[in-house]
């Protein structure tokens, strides 16, 4: 998967402005503070979690890549991964975009986390090796967006997230993808 050229310093501003906030925001904050402009949707038909062949594979490469082509086609994506650990990472530390140390309990004591970021010419299939293990849970989906962050893409297990510039551009997004929406009254 080529790269081009980092992002790092002047994406951290592009983001923080557009945002607002700091990068160690998780999804599951970014849908609660952006609910207004949040959709999920279902990578398998009945929301059905993980696939059990290569055929349902298909289909949830599939719809990642359908969302991933309608937010990015034609452009570049920015892929940010984050490592978690109570210790200091040493493999890969060097390459490490930003790090963050946090406190998620004080009993505990501090926890990093460590940002990579990669920038990629957005193409069918780009990222397909790695939500190939998010889908198996086993890689976390870390958060895709453009080089001006105004589209977030976080998949999971089971589906994705997608936050957009405006609720019009959720509403229409939502509105074309109906057979991959939860049953769920919120969406969930």
């Amino acid at each position: 998967m080529a790269s081009l050229r980092p992002v790092h310093k002047e994406f951290a501003s592009v983001w923080k402005t557009y945002w607002q906030f700091e990068l160690l925001a998780t999804p599951y904050e970014l849908k609660h503070r952006y609910s207004d402009r949040w959709v999920r949707f279902h990578c398998l038909p009945e929301s059905k979690r993980y696939a059990e062949n290569e055929s349902e594979t298909a289909v949830v490469l599939d719809r990642y890549n359908s969302v991933l082509d309608e937010l990015f086609g034609g452009g570049e994506v920015c892929v940010i991964r984050a490592e978690y650990s109570d210790t200091r990472i040493r493999r890969g530390l060097q390459k490490a975009w930003r790090r963050i140390v946090y406190d998620v309990d004080p009993a505990l004591g501090p926890s990093r986390a460590h940002l990579f970021l990669t920038r990629h010419a957005w193409r069918r299939g780009l990222l397909d090796a790695k939500l190939r293990k998010v889908a198996d849970d086993r890689e976390p989906g870390g958060i895709i967006t453009d080089p001006d962050a105004r589209w977030l893409f976080h998949p999971y297990d089971g589906g994705m997230d997608v936050i957009t510039p405006t609720a019009a551009d959720r509403n229409a997004m939502r509105d074309r993808h109906q057979d991959w929406l939860s049953e769920h009254p919120q969406g969930y």
